[in-house]
């Protein structure tokens, strides 16, 4: 089952406090929100997309151990409110430690105003590509310096920078991340 969307907004609109309570209030429910308002429900993944998401969150949350002055690491639990207003939750992400730290303690504890500057979108067998393409589109133009599409479908990787530029790779073995993480490289052997 693939993620939809429900456009609620001819029936009521909710403020940021309240999508972050109907989140609370349904924790098993993955909901994201679009620029327009629009809600997200997105299903869980299978054990592959799981399995492979584990694998991601992982090698980025080594690479934060050994980094720890640089920023902090995301899974996909969590959600940020990007500059055009919407409400998204990337597979893995990761913000610069110095921009994370201009938050107040409420924002950070809430869905952090603030785009990520590093994000993973991961397809799984349901997602709809062009979808996933328009969601790194979001991130490219809300200030996202690197997005990392993983297609393991048509095994592809697209790579988005903040210039607008999308690169596309087929069957890498691996991925360097350098340009945002210093050091960091993407091991793709066992996802793709």
């Amino acid at each position: 089952m693939s993620s939809f969307a429900l456009d609620v907004r001819n029936i009521f609109e909710l403020s940021d406090e309240q999508f972050y309570q109907l989140c609370r209030r349904h924790p098993d429910i993955h909901f994201e929100r679009n620029a327009s308002g629009g809600l997200i429900v997105i299903p869980p993944t299978g054990g592959v997309s799981g399995n492979r998401n584990f694998s991601l969150t992982t090698q980025l949350g080594m690479w934060v151990e050994k980094n720890p002055t640089l920023g902090i690491g995301f899974d996909s639990s969590t959600g940020f409110k990007l500059p055009n207003g919407a409400d998204r939750a990337p597979d893995v992400a990761w913000i610069r430690l110095d921009r994370w730290d201009t938050l107040t303690p409420e924002q950070q504890e809430k869905f952090p105003p603030i785009a990520p500057d590093f994000v993973i979108e991961l397809r799984s067998k349901t997602d709809d590509l062009a979808t996933l393409r328009s969601k790194m589109q979001e991130y490219q133009s809300n200030g996202v310096a690197l997005g990392i599409l993983i297609n393991p479908q048509d095994q592809q990787v697209e790579i988005y920078r903040s210039i607008g530029s999308v690169e596309t790779v087929d069957r890498p073995s691996q991925v360097n991340c350098s340009e945002v993480l210093s050091g960091f490289i993407i091991n793709l052997t066992r996802i793709l």
